[in-house]
């Protein structure tokens, strides 16, 4: 429903044929929106008409978007701003030089490189950082595990490499719209030289259809990827500007014999501590190695023997390289 009221929208806002409204090209001593002799107000009934429609069918969009995803809606508003100021880069730029890039001069392309500037800052520092910590935070607290190996498969089911791209190429079809679609409506369509070229308005219509295609897969995939476990999401530094304490999980090591690989007793937490239980009859008591046992206060050896092999080998030597690191 959301890619459908994004296709009518464009369609609907830059329809044209039985019109003439954008071929005709319009008064050019009428602009703005507002007022009674606004250029809004100065369009034919059908163009008005199609354009209020148009406008409706954004804000459902939007709406659905705000409703769908409710942990995105924070970042989503941020990049529905960075979209509209490419959006505004490009008319600004087209309104001094109808020809853009044609015939361009350096500081043509002023508001064009704000524009981005702003869509990069607030999708990549902004979006793609709070996206980036969350995932992080959601890894650490909620997929925490002795074993190493189920904690890294877990990074890689929540790893963010397609979001990345899709990042990217949403932000290049964003200038690509932003270009077609002013381009095609700031000629001068009303001299005979000039005439308004389908091609950019169908360029416009599709690189529009995908931008909204990339957003939505943009705004999906975070909730996909951590449901309902999260509330929002947000960098660590606006958590803590929030007043929350962000605090990592500890994880846990558990030995592995070097001699027969069966898993010991022991466990080594993220502070680097080494815990056994103790050895001494009767007691069921654990510690630290080289430490009292919390029960009997008997000293914890620093070595242990192993229950398959019999091996008797120093605690540290149950933790490998990798795990240590």
């Amino acid at each position: 429903a959301i890619i459908l009221l994004a296709s009518v929208s464009f369609i609907l806002g830059a329809w044209d044929i039985g019109i003439g409204e954008l071929s005709g090209g319009g008064d050019y001593n009428r602009y703005g929106i507002f007022g009674e002799n606004s250029g809004f107000l100065q369009v034919s009934d059908w163009t008005l008409m199609l354009s209020l429609l148009s406008l409706i069918c954004w804000l459902g969009m939007i709406f659905s978007l705000w409703s769908e995803y409710p942990i995105m809606r924070e970042n989503l508003a941020y990049l529905l701003v960075g979209s509209f100021a490419v959006q505004y880069g490009y008319m600004s730029s087209h309104a001094g030089n109808p020809s853009f890039p044609f015939d361009s001069q350096i500081t043509d392309f002023g508001a064009i490189i704000l524009g981005n500037l702003v869509l990069f800052f607030l999708s990549i520092i902004v979006v793609h950082r709070a996206v980036r910590e969350t995932r992080d935070i959601h890894v650490q607290e909620r997929h925490a595990h002795p074993d190493p190996r189920v904690v890294e498969e877990a990074w890689e089911d929540h790893s963010l490499r397609a979001w990345d791209i899709e990042m990217g190429v949403l932000i290049l079809m964003l200038n690509v719209m932003s270009w077609s679609g002013t381009h095609a409506v700031a000629g001068r369509m009303n001299i005979e030289s000039e005439d308004l070229n389908y091609l950019l308005i169908l360029l416009y219509i599709l690189s529009g259809i995908l931008s909204v295609l990339l957003l939505l897969v943009i705004i999906w995939f975070p909730h996909f990827m951590l449901g309902s476990a999260e509330e929002r999401i947000q960098s660590v530094r606006a958590r803590e500007v929030a007043g929350e304490t962000v605090k990592k999980k500890p994880t846990v090591q558990q030995g592995r014999c070097p001699i027969c690989n069966i898993e010991t007793t022991a466990k080594k937490y993220s502070s680097g501590k080494i815990e056994i239980k103790c050895v001494e009859i009767d007691c069921r008591g654990k510690g630290n190695i080289g430490e009292k046992c919390g029960k009997c206060g008997k000293i914890i050896p620093t070595r242990i023997e192993c229950r398959s092999c019999n091996s008797n080998t120093p605690v540290e030597s149950h933790f490998s390289d990798e795990e240590t690191w």
